[in-house]
């Protein structure tokens, strides 16, 4: 059973890929999708193109207080900043939710800094592109992703469950629960790992004619190293420890996997192999 009304109004804070994406997908579903962003072009290019049907480059006071379901598509410390200048004006029993790749550093500050009748429920769209901005945003990247919940035990089953809707009404195939910490952890292995290690594979030969040689391994393990600077950089700093922890890991096993190598070890390197090709066949199930 839906439990988003229709009728609800629902208010995104962002317009960029992710942002658009999910206004996208939402008034495609039916629902009565106003925007605000910084940039007056990408609020024409959306409503020109039916992306949403209201849209504003500043912050509309009645917008605002009108949303009974806001979703912030904003870098993290720009979102903690508009919740702490701007949060007066939501109205009571709003409920808010982000797609922030971070969330510990951000969650229970942004929740203590809302008023009271108001509740924030953190989540995390599994889904991107490496293209930015709302002219490319595709609600079919939803299709078939994972949507993580972040609550708090500040958070009500209801607005769990409104949450979890949410990522239904938008096409995630597999909807999950964790903890902030929880979450960061995770997050730091999964997508921020795997981010560094594409730019280290892309910076570490200055080779200018790879692109003549390569097969199909490595733009595919190079395929996010077309990366924005600014969001990830954010990211990894955020969320720091648990990256590095990750990362140590990581250079652990490629150690283990170097001195079999220069040992001639190749059982035990296809015990290895073995392992990795098991553990891949669980991503092709369907």
């Amino acid at each position: 059973m839906q439990i988003i009304n229709k009728n609800i109004k629902i208010l995104i804070v962002g317009l960029g890929l992710i942002g658009g994406s999910y206004a996208k997908a939402l008034r495609k579903k039916g629902f009565y999708v106003t925007a605000i962003t910084n940039d007056q072009k990408s609020i024409d290019y959306a409503l020109n193109e039916k992306i949403i049907d209201e849209g504003y480059d500043y912050v509309n006071e009645k917008a605002v207080s009108d949303a009974e379901l806001v979703v912030f598509a904003l870098y993290p410390n720009v979102f903690v900043e508009w919740v702490k200048q701007h949060g007066h004006l939501f109205s009571k029993g709003t409920i808010i939710t982000d797609v922030t790749g971070v969330k510990q550093c951000i969650v229970y500050d942004i929740q203590n800094s809302l008023p009271q009748g108001v509740e924030f429920i953190a989540a995390h769209p599994m889904a991107g592109k490496e293209v930015y901005g709302v002219e490319n945003s595709d609600d079919k990247i939803f299709e078939g992703a994972n949507y993580i919940v972040v609550p708090t035990e500040k958070n009500t089953p209801e607005a769990i469950e409104t949450c979890k809707d949410l990522g239904k009404v938008m096409g995630f195939n597999r909807i999950s629960v964790l903890s902030p910490e929880e979450h960061d952890k995770m997050i730091g292995f999964v997508s921020q790992l795997t981010h560094v290690i594409a730019v280290g594979l892309m910076t570490c030969s200055d080779n200018e004619h790879l692109v003549d040689y390569t097969g199909d391994s490595f733009r595919d393990l190079t395929r996010i190293a077309r990366i924005n600077e600014n969001m990830w950089s954010e990211l990894f700093m955020l969320n720091k420890d648990a990256l590095l922890k990750q990362f140590d890991t990581f250079i652990e096993e490629c150690n283990t996997l170097r001195t079999m190598i220069k040992e001639e070890d190749t059982e035990r390197l296809k015990e290895k192999m073995r392992l990795s090709t098991k553990r891949r066949s669980l991503f092709d199930k369907k």
